[in-house]
């Protein structure tokens, strides 16, 4: 394995690939730092008084129903008995530091994906005579022995399925899938393990009959593209186990993104998805002027409290377009509105960028090829905009697949 961590060659052994997942992480924190908490439902995040969001719940919590992004006084609603403690951002970094420490002692091959998650690319010692089991065992145990806290770590030839792996046994377990095994394992699990698909997407595809993984994998791919547009590709090879991304080491933060604070919040959900439209054409054009591509959305939401998350999505094709920029945007903000919530910002963004012409060979099953005329109709567009503004010229979205025919 090359230590870049590029695909290995065809006909190579395949990758080893650990997802170290925190248990509960602030919670466990919280607990960790004061043994009163321990053995007891613990919330972490806003005040129920003050529309706040659990950050984070508690196994003890859990057992209530509360989650993780559910309004606190539904939280507080479901387990009357749960402590309440305010988020400590500043004490997870540094928790987070420590275990990611722990992680690049055992391979320089460490992608987080965010404070308490990770991917390891451990092939390196699984070629040297060790079993990618016992690299996860050791890791487990050095991060519960020098933190005092628990991590699940699933490991597989592919990070989709490593991801799905480490969720199959928490908290502090350990689940492999050999090499040839992932879409067994994957066939039977509910269709909300799928990496991407999100509340609403199972919904659709629970409509559609799609109820595990393995049925969706039955499903050919030109069904899937109908529904889901550039995703659908993407579904169509998780579902099967079929993933060569490698880890990526990059510890480069290059990121675009359009946000707008609102004089007074806004609960209204029409109106936020206007916000969201402009935003991500106003990023597709940012791209598209550095000649840059990307795969991951993101969408950062503020509530009326303060309260501050973001949520990611990645495209199965890198990007310049709005249309599948908007599209990702949209859905993830379906997922947050309602229920009363009033929201003060909203941002859209990408990241894991790339160059355009490094993006430029598409995908075999790429349903969007964009042809000579389409791009330069964008770049004329583009220029109008520099020239007479934003909103000068706009593009007509279709929102049922997300794609833009042409300007208006």
């Amino acid at each position: 394995m090359a230590a870049s961590g590029e695909p290995s060659a065809a006909g190579a052994s395949p990758r080893h690939i650990i997802h170290a997942d925190m248990d509960a992480f602030y919670a466990s924190v919280e607990q960790h730092d004061d043994p009163a908490l321990r053995g007891v439902p613990v919330l972490v995040g806003g005040s129920p008084r003050s529309r706040g969001v659990v950050a984070a719940a508690s196994y003890e919590a859990r057992a209530f129903g509360c989650r993780s992004a559910m309004p606190m006084r539904t939280a507080a609603r479901l387990c009357p008995q749960a402590v309440i403690v305010p988020p400590r951002f500043p004490r997870y970094r540094q928790a987070s530091d420590q275990v990611m420490a722990i992680f690049r002692r055992v391979t320089p091959l460490v992608e987080p994906l965010s404070l308490d998650e990770a991917f390891l690319d451990v092939t390196h010692r699984v070629q040297a005579g060790t079993e990618p089991a016992a690299v996860a065992r050791w890791l487990r145990a050095a991060v519960l022995r020098e933190t005092g806290l628990t991590v699940s770590c699933g490991v597989a030839a592919t990070k989709s399925v490593a991801k799905v792996a480490s969720d199959r046994d928490k908290p502090d377990g350990l689940t492999v899938v050999a090499p040839g095994d992932e879409r067994a394992f994957l066939a039977p699990l509910p269709i909300r393990d799928l990496w991407g698909v999100g509340p609403r997407t199972a919904e659709r595809l629970s409509k559609a009959g799609v109820k595990t993984i393995g049925e969706l994998a039955e499903r050919p791919l030109p069904w899937l593209i109908e529904r889901f547009g550039v995703r659908g590709e993407w579904f169509y090879r998780l579902a099967r186990g079929e993933d060569d991304r490698p880890v990526s080491t990059s510890r480069e933060a290059k990121s675009i993104s359009a946000e707008q604070t609102f004089a007074e919040d806004i609960a209204d959900a029409g109106a936020l998805a206007e916000v969201v439209r402009e935003q991500a054409a106003r990023v597709a054009r940012r791209l598209r002027k550095a000649q840059l591509r990307s795969r991951t959305v993101q969408l950062k939401l503020r509530l009326a409290d303060f309260t501050t998350f973001t949520r990611r999505r990645t495209l199965p094709v890198a990007t310049d377009q709005a249309g599948p920029i908007g599209s990702a945007a949209l859905e993830m903000l379906a997922a947050e509105t309602g229920g009363g919530r009033r929201f003060r910002l909203v941002g859209t963004g990408v990241s894991n960028l790339i160059e355009a012409e490094e993006a430029a060979q598409l995908s075999l099953f790429d349903p969007l090829p964009a042809p000579a005329r389409a791009a330069a109709l964008r770049e004329t567009v583009d220029a109008l905009q520099d020239r007479y503004g934003d909103e000068s010229v706009a593009w007509g979205v279709e929102e049922s697949r997300g794609e833009s025919p042409g300007p208006v």
